[in-house]
């Protein structure tokens, strides 16, 4: 398989970029968008895509929906730390064939790509209800959504101060 890793964590590319090519894999990386194209374009058998959903300046949802303008055939996997229901539902929706909460191993991501419909049994359903904390959370993220990410017609929106808001969005989210 050929795979492009997309995230602005170096030590988190190196160390995938070779644990995929002990396996076998050809792999490429990038740091934000703008390599990511330029690599697209210029490699039209990249197969898998390994997308991170928040880097520095930029939106993964953008970025995967530009990805999948350049190689509709690609699969895309979203990875991320700042999971919520409202960003996995749009990347499924624009495209992406899984979406996997970090940290993650290599083998999870690999495994990521090759889950289909018919291991939706393997998938465990929580016993507890969410928390109050939890449901914030991801409220505030389908804010940040709707918003196309501007941090200050979020905090209008949701009625808080954008200090507030930044505070909240900084913290690890909650989870469960």
């Amino acid at each position: 398989m050929n795979y492009l890793i997309v995230d602005d964590d170096n030590t988190f590319c190196s160390v995938l970029t070779r644990v995929l090519e002990r396996q076998g894999h050809r792999v490429q990386s990038a740091n934000n968008g703008p390599q990511a194209f330029s690599l697209c374009e210029d490699s039209h058998d990249i197969e898998r895509v390994i997308l991170d959903l928040k880097l520095d300046n930029e939106s993964g949802l953008s970025i995967l929906t530009s990805i999948k303008d350049i190689l509709p055939h690609a699969e895309v996997l979203i990875l991320t730390g700042y999971s919520s229901i409202s960003t996995a539902v749009e990347a499924i929706k624009l495209g992406a064939v899984n979406y996997l909460c970090k940290p993650a191993s290599a083998n999870e991501i690999v495994l990521a790509f090759t889950s289909s419909e018919s291991n939706i049994n393997e998938v465990p359903v929580p016993t507890a209800p969410t928390s109050v904390n939890r449901l914030e959370w991801e409220h505030i993220q389908k804010v940040l959504n709707d918003n196309q990410g501007n941090i200050s017609a979020t905090a209008r929106s949701l009625g808080m101060h954008r200090r507030t808001l930044q505070r909240k969005l900084q913290k690890k989210p909650i989870k469960q």
